[in-house]
C-alpha cells in the first residue's frame, strides 16, 4: 500500500511572540515493512535556525528557532509512503511471558538489554499495584506473552470507551483507569503499564492510520488525526504491534512516526516561546491511499 499523509498544526497566539523554539517528530521511521519515499516539512514563519538530528529512540527530529515577533505558527508535513505486509507472528507460539520477563531481568539475550529499559516507569506511565491486579488473570502461568498481550488488548477495548472529550494531555494514567474512558494515547498508556507492571518491556509509538478504509471494510477509531499504539517486546520473536484503541494488531494500515517510553517522547511537536498568553490551536490529518504505480 502507498499512502499520501498531510499533517497540519497552526498556532494563534493572543499576543505576539518575540522567539520560539521547537522540536518537530513528524517524519516516519524507515522500517523493514515501512518505506518513505519522500518527505517535506514547512514551518511558517520562516524559521532562523532549522536542523535535523536522532534522538536516543533513534527518532528523527527537526529543531526549529522562530525569531521576530509573530501570532501564527504553522508546521506542516506532507510525506509519501509504501508499506508492505508485516512479518506474521503465531501468538500461540510465541515465549511464555514469564521467559520474556526472565531474559530481560538476565540480560542474556542480545535485544534484551535494549529492550529492558521499556519495563521501567516513565514520567507518563506510573506503575501501580492495581495495573498489576487488573491484568493478573490475563497472564496465566505459562501463557504465550502474545497470546496474554491480545487478550489484555481485547479486555481494554471491551471496558473502556473511547470519549475524546474525557481526557486531555494531561490527564493521570490513574484517572483514566478509574474513569474507564478516554482516547487511544490513554489506552496505548494503559497497556504499556499494565505489561510493565508484569516486567515485560513495552514501548508507546506515535504515527497515523489510514483515513478511508478498503470497500467493506469498518473506519478506524483514531482516523483523521495522530494515532497511538504500543509495540511488546516478544523476545525471539521480536516487536510486536497492538493497537488497543481498535482490538488489532496493526499491518498495512498503521504508519508509524516514532516510539519512545511515552508520549512525551514522541509528542509530534514541542516548543518553548517567549511572549504570547493563550493560544488556540488546530490540528488536521489527512491520510490518503495511492494508486499503485503503472
Amino acid at each position: 500500500m502507498r499512502y499520501s499523509v498531510s499533517h497540519e498544526t497552526s498556532y494563534h497566539y493572543n499576543n505576539a511572540v518575540s522567539v520560539s523554539h521547537h522540536l518537530i517528530r513528524l517524519t516516519p521511521r524507515p522500517l523493514p515493512y515501512q518505506r518513505p519515499l519522500n518527505h517535506v516539512i514547512t514551518v511558517l514563519p520562516r524559521p532562523a535556525v532549522l536542523d535535523t538530528h536522532s534522538d536516543y529512540f533513534g527518532n528523527s527530529v527537526n529543531f526549529v528557532t522562530i525569531e521576530g515577533p509573530h501570532r501564527e505558527l504553522s508546521v506542516r508535513s506532507e510525506c509519501e509512503i509504501e508499506l508492505s505486509p508485516k512479518r506474521a507472528v503465531d501468538a500461540k507460539n510465541t515465549p511464555a511471558w514469564e521467559n520474556v520477563r526472565e531474559l530481560c531481568r538476565g540480560n542474556t539475550h542480545l535485544d534484551a538489554g535494549r529492550s529492558c529499559e521499556f519495563v521501567f516507569a516513565s514520567p507518563l506511565i506510573p506503575l501501580r499495584d492495581e495495573f498489576f491486579e487488573y491484568t493478573a488473570e490475563v497472564f496465566a502461568a505459562g501463557k504465550p506473552i502474545l497470546e496474554a498481550a491480545i487478550d489484555l488488548m481485547r479486555r481494554i477495548h471491551d471496558e473502556f470507551e473511547f470519549d475524546p472529550k474525557a481526557t486531555t494531555v494531561a490527564t493521570p494514567l490513574q484517572q483514566v483507569f478509574r474513569q474507564r474512558r478516554g482516547v487511544c494515547q490513554d489506552f496505548a498508556h494503559l497497556q504499556i503499564a499494565c505489561l510493565r507492571s508484569h516486567g515485560l518491556p513495552a514501548r508507546y509509538v506515535s504515527g497515523y492510520i489510514e483515513t478511508v478504509p478498503p470497500p467493506g471494510q469498518p473506519k478506524l477509531v483514531g482516523a483523521d488525526a495522530s494515532h497511538a499504539w504500543l509495540q511488546l517486546w516478544c523476545g525471539e520473536s521480536g516487536w510486536c504491534d497492538l493497537d488497543p484503541t481498535n482490538n488489532l494488531l496493526p499491518q498495512e494500515r498503521h504508519i508509524t512516526l516514532a516510539w519512545g517510553r511515552d508520549f512525551g517522547d514522541v509528542s509530534p511537536l514541542r516548543g518553548v516561546l517567549v511572549g504570547s498568553g493563550n493560544h488556540h490551536l488546530k490540528v488536521a490529518v489527512d491520510v490518503t491511499p495511492l494508486p499503485e504505480p503503472a
